[in-house]
């Protein structure tokens, strides 16, 4: 058997056309998207993470708080994040400030810490 040398252009090609020209490729997301998206996967994982805490340390999730976490997860995979007015929340983030304060609630919830008091009263009031 005879060997070419080496040709460069010939041989295999990863081209999906006939003429040799490669595939168009996707634009790069802007950093914004990338930065939403990141956002999107922390709101998600942070909670599935409550979720867990609460399921592997016994502890029972009020009827509402299984609703907010379900109803939330659901709303930032569909339209990227939890609230409609930009008001509620920081730009580019998946919670409004009041969803993140329940999520931390109910995290300390599952890990079995003392709620924190709000608004400094005190605990005669």
């Amino acid at each position: 058997m005879k060997r070419t040398p080496f040709k460069s252009g010939g041989g295999l090609s990863r081209s999906s056309s006939p003429k040799g020209e490669s595939a168009p490729k996707k634009p790069l997301p802007s950093p914004f998207e990338i930065q939403r998206e990141a956002a999107k996967r922390a709101a998600l994982n942070a909670l599935k993470r409550a979720r867990r805490s609460a399921e592997k340390a016994g502890v029972s999730l009020s009827e509402w708080e299984g609703e907010f976490l379900e109803s939330v997860g659901e709303r930032v995979k569909t339209h990227g994040r939890a609230f409609a007015d930009p008001e509620k929340g920081a730009p580019g983030q998946a919670l409004s400030a009041m969803q993140g304060r329940k999520l931390k609630e109910i995290t300390a919830k599952a890990k079995g810490e003392e709620p924190k008091r709000r608004w400094g009263r005190k605990k005669g009031e």
